[in-house]
């Protein structure tokens, strides 16, 4: 297969998964919304920090630790492959336990604190019980995905996400409307759909085709550093829409109360589905990245770049074109009680927030790309920058000069002024390499001749280095 065919097949394979994912929220939104009213979508986007905190947590073990095993995979040293599986999954069984304790005995304080009132604290409190305690389902559904697409099977990584998604919207519509379960229906669809993700990872393991062994007694605890290294990005990306969400709905429950929480509400559930795109754009990339990078296959790792930013660019200008022209429908699907005020904020917000859709996108292929090339550093500035350093001061800022159209500006000024930064590291990072190579920047670009140069040298030196130890081994 050829390198555009083998991109695009893990990518889209990527994409539909993920947005399986994201669709586990934004069904709870629409049935809620039909179900509960204005209250219900409120309470709902208050819980949703807490899911990314979840999902970020699980990414952060299984992308780091996925990327670090096509590393060695590529590379054929099985063992320390096998060592890093097995530390994530003994990382997960922790996280998973801290997780379902704070369901089991913090979810009321857990809701007062994200800004539940009297009118929604109840339902709040009931969605973030049930979902924390199904955090070990979330937590391994989401290791295993990230490590069976490592292991060269991207058809049952989307499986294992689609199956759950389409069991989420079923289980949703009867717990909530023949069943009459309300909120907690809700979210017993949402913790039951990575149950019967699992069960599709799982295939892959029994089946014997698994590359990744749980391995116990040998065990390498030095290697754990990998997962948080270059995972980091990851959580970091879903910790910054945890913070955005909490930062907005804070200032919106200020400027306009529940109404306005819950036309963002609407908003940051549909930037879940267009995220996941980037997401799965990134995620489906990063295989191809790690084993070019185990190879050190520079040629490569430059155009499968190219290939990523390309694809982003042209899924945003479908995305907002879309957004911009048909926010009225978008909007009344989720308005089942007619409010006139909040039809006007949302259809408004969409038309602003979404402007920051391409910035967003190169940004979290810029992470992914510094994370599976095992430089994370400027990945986790970057992630910084976008969750916390810009966004914070920004949404502040403009909410003080504008009020509710600032708040809907903070997040297309930080992408944007982010993105930036990311282009002007990466060429920053190529200066560097021509001046330290005395050539171009164009051919001290990662996949340049200067980096091809120095990657032939490296061999070189290692392989020298490997003679000269048999040769004092052979005289001792």
């Amino acid at each position: 297969m050829s390198r555009v065919g083998e991109f695009y097949k893990y990518v889209s394979l990527s994409v539909l998964g993920i947005l399986g994912v994201s669709c586990y929220i934004l069904a709870d939104t629409f049935f809620v919304s039909l179900g509960l009213g204005l209250n219900g979508l409120a309470a709902l986007n208050l819980a949703i920090p807490a899911y990314n905190f979840m999902y970020g947590s699980a990414l952060l073990l299984g992308m780091g630790g996925a990327t670090k095993y096509a590393v060695y995979k590529s590379q054929g040293d099985g063992r320390n492959a096998d060592r890093v599986f097995t530390n994530t999954a003994l990382l997960a069984a922790g996280c998973s336990a801290l997780l379902f304790a704070c369901g089991a005995f913090g979810a009321g304080g857990l809701a007062r604190l994200l800004g539940a009132d009297a009118q929604t604290y109840e339902m709040t409190e009931i969605y973030l019980r049930v979902l924390l305690m199904f955090s070990p389902a979330f937590v391994f559904n989401t290791v295993l995905v990230c490590f069976v697409r490592n292991d060269g099977a991207p058809h049952t990584a989307m499986f294992a996400t689609l199956s759950g998604s389409l069991a989420n919207i079923l289980l949703d519509y009867v717990f909530i409307f023949p069943l009459g379960m309300g909120m907690l229906g809700a979210v017993l669809a949402t913790g039951i759909a990575p149950v019967i993700g699992i069960l599709f990872s799982a295939g892959h393991i029994l089946r014997g085709k698994n590359g990744f062994h749980l391995r116990v007694r040998d065990m390498a605890p030095r290697l754990m550093k990998y997962n948080v290294t270059l995972g980091l990005p990851a959580f970091v990306e879903q910790m910054s829409s945890a913070v955005v969400i909490l930062t907005f709905n804070a200032l919106f429950l200020r400027i306009c109360g529940n109404t306005g929480v819950a036309a963002y509400g609407v908003i940051a559930n549909l930037s879940l589905v267009v995220l996941a795109v980037f997401n799965g754009i990134s995620q489906g990339s990063q295989p191809l990245l790690s084993r070019a990078r185990g190879r050190r296959d520079e040629r490569s790792l430059r155009a499968l770049l190219g290939y990523s930013v390309v694809t982003a660019l042209v899924f945003s200008a479908a995305a907002y074109l879309c957004l911009y022209v048909f926010a009225a429908p978008i909007t009344r699907i989720f308005n089942s009680e007619n409010s006139l005020q909040l039809q006007e904020m949302a259809e408004r917000g969409l038309r602003l927030y979404f402007i920051a859709t391409p910035f967003a996108g190169l940004n979290l292929l810029f992470c992914s790309y510094f994370t599976a090339t095992e430089t994370p550093m400027p990945a986790h500035l970057l992630s910084l920058a976008r969750g916390l350093a810009v966004i914070l001061p920004a949404a502040l800022l403009l909410a003080w000069l504008f009020e509710e159209t600032g708040i809907w500006l903070a997040f297309p000024v930080t992408e944007c002024a982010v993105c930036v930064a990311a282009i002007a590291v990466y060429f920053v990072l190529a200066r560097r390499q021509a001046r330290r190579f005395g050539t171009g920047a164009r051919d001290a670009r990662p996949g340049g001749p200067a980096m091809r140069s120095r990657s032939r040298r490296e061999f070189c030196r290692e392989g020298a280095d490997a003679r000269t130890l048999a040769a004092e081994k052979s005289v001792r």
